[in-house]
């Protein structure tokens, strides 16, 4: 059965006018369906650890056209500074992580973006300059999507398996363009802590989520811009408190712990050291399984026999 097509929240209509017909409509066009969490993960881990980086480095305030030295630069850190430390660290432990890039960035730095899968690292979709897709037209967003999976391939020599869309916006022909492109997972939204399989329109896509969650993001603890609505910031042991209570979590249920990590944030001193005692906190509890967001995808859909 076709669903109908819902009513932009643009429209004329307040949302307490809006009929039940459109509402549900709204509800139902991306949802969670069954869980696809294993009942054991390969080698017997008792748990899963899935770490990753968005490694948005300028392309944010390109984005908001603040070309401005200042806040380039913070980016530029991200890059000059926090990967170098990042790609060490993950290397000691021999850790795989997904490095989930702008394909502008991978433009501007194309030796950065080869050296993730050198490393033996994972490199996903990102956008093309971390565009907000809801603020795009459905063939816009296309064209990007299309255009920063191509720029992967060609920079990278692999072509990406999967998605996070920038800021986590998630618009109404998201999930259909990544189908179209032929994407195996989708980690940017946030209805379970264990991956799921999506449904569109009541329909199984056979679509792996990845589940992301703000409590789990680097980014709302640690910014500080200056200003009247300047934001505090965090203590960082305090975060890593919360961060292991999420592991714990994750290990006593035989879950998964997924974490996403921005280099220009986490890659400051008083806060990369939070992540490396994080790293001993999991490595001391032992029995996990370290992997990509893809070799995550791909075996939970092997197990779950959606391939």
């Amino acid at each position: 059965m076709t669903q109908p097509e819902p009513r932009s929240a643009d429209g004329p209509d307040e949302p307490w006018q809006w009929s039940e017909t459109v509402w549900r409509a709204h509800v139902e066009r991306v949802r969670a369906g069954r869980s696809l969490a294993p009942q054991r993960w390969p080698g017997g881990a008792r748990a899963a650890v899935a770490l990753s980086f968005d490694a948005d480095h300028e392309s944010i305030p390109l984005r908001d056209r603040q070309t401005g030295p200042g806040r380039l630069s913070q980016g530029e850190y991200g890059a000059r500074v926090a990967v170098p430390k990042i790609m060490k660290l993950l290397e000691r432990r021999s850790i795989p992580a997904t490095f989930f890039v702008p394909a502008v960035m991978a433009l501007l730095r194309p030796d950065e973006a080869r050296g993730y899968v050198e490393a033996g690292h994972e490199v996903g979709i990102h956008g093309w300059i971390h565009e907000r897709n809801t603020a795009l037209r459905p063939d816009t967003e296309r064209e990007l999507a299309g255009r920063s999976a191509d720029t992967l391939e060609r920079v990278c020599g692999k072509r990406p398996v999967g998605i996070r869309t920038p800021s986590w916006e998630f618009g109404e022909h998201t999930l259909a363009i990544s189908r179209e492109l032929g994407l195996r997972y989708d980690s940017s939204l946030m209805a379970d802590d264990e991956p799921y399989e999506i449904v569109a329109d009541g329909q199984p896509t056979g679509m792996v989520e990845i589940p992301v969650e703000w409590i789990r993001d680097d980014a709302p603890y640690f910014p500080r811009h200056p200003g009247p609505a300047a934001h505090p910031g965090a203590v960082p042991r305090d975060v890593g408190r919360l961060w292991r209570d999420e592991f714990d979590g994750a290990y006593a249920q035989g879950g998964l712990f997924q974490l996403t990590l921005h280099p220009h944030v986490i890659g400051h001193r008083s806060r990369l050291v939070v992540l490396e005692e994080l790293l001993d906190y999991i490595h001391d509890r032992g029995d996990v399984w370290y992997a990509t967001h893809a070799d995550i995808a791909d075996y939970v859909a092997r197990d779950a026999g959606l391939t």
